[in-house]
């Protein structure tokens, strides 16, 4: 009994012994303080928001003396552009935007290879302002469109393809465009169009997914480019072989490009274009 009495007083002792949790006063709400407080955080937002506006604006650069006709976004190096041969058109729903008196048309390098060439700093795009342009390839005319911007209205696009669904397309983007001329031919076979296209012209551009790509390529430049003239090759590693590594091809592609022709520069164009390079090359003689 006495055990379990002492047991009790302990158990007893101990409880009352410990304090109470206490609560803290509440705080009196104050319309006025709460109205400060929520306009200087509005305050806060919108400051952070117009400073992320700044940053993300463009901040324009003139073009340089590799890339004529190309305006490149000093502050995000992936953003090019063009300026719009015609003002207010829009080719492949690509971002409009105004400098000063010019209207800026965005170039997409994943959805142009010679884009995605510039973004990858290749030495130089081979063409400018009045100069003429064959151009194999030219699927519906997304770069093709860019490329016109850059020669003008003194220059001229002899836009290739073999599949008329495309041609088709090239064909209603010529009626804004009057310096580019479609042209349904197999470029494998220069013979059958070489009457429509000048004896020389300043600038070759190829983007042909085929096993001989590198053939048609040599085949068309030592046919066309003038003297000197540069020449651009897009080449797809898995229309040459799909057995063989990318890098493989590639430097099979330079050893049979390096017979004829000068190499002047070449670019991966991963993460862009999956097993792409460009190719610069210029033709000696």
């Amino acid at each position: 009994m006495t055990s379990f009495s002492n047991f009790e007083k302990s158990k007893k002792n101990k409880y009352s012994s410990s304090k109470k949790p206490t609560s803290s006063p509440k705080k009196k709400w104050d319309r006025k303080s709460s109205y400060d407080n929520s306009s200087s955080n509005f305050e806060n937002r919108s400051k952070k928001y117009s400073d992320r506006r700044s940053f993300d604006k463009p901040k324009y650069e003139r073009e340089t003396k590799n890339y004529p006709g190309v305006i490149i976004d000093s502050k995000k190096r992936k953003k090019i552009f063009s300026i719009n041969l015609v003002p207010g058109k829009k080719v492949y729903g690509e971002a409009l935007s105004k400098k000063r008196d010019m209207e800026l048309r965005e170039w997409e390098p994943k959805r142009s290879k010679l884009g995605a060439a510039i973004v990858k700093n290749i030495k130089e795009i081979g063409f400018m302002e009045a100069d003429k342009i064959l151009y194999l390839g030219a699927a519906s005319g997304t770069t093709v469109s860019h490329c016109s911007d850059i020669v003008g209205k003194n220059g001229f696009v002899f836009a290739l393809d073999f599949a008329p669904r495309v041609v088709r397309d090239l064909v209603y983007l010529c009626e804004d465009r009057k310096n580019i001329a479609p042209m349904m031919f197999d470029a494998n076979k220069p013979d059958e169009y070489a009457h429509l296209v000048l004896p020389e012209v300043d600038f070759v551009f190829m983007d042909i997914a085929q096993k001989n790509q590198t053939e048609i390529f040599i085949k068309n430049v030592k046919r066309f480019l003038k003297k000197n003239g540069l020449a651009m090759l897009a080449l797809k590693a898995r229309s040459v072989d799909v057995t063989k590594k990318p890098h493989e091809i590639f430097k099979t592609v330079k050893k049979e490009l390096e017979k004829e022709f000068q190499i002047v520069d070449e670019k991966v164009l991963d993460p862009f274009e999956k097993d792409h390079t460009m190719f610069l090359v210029r033709k000696l003689n």
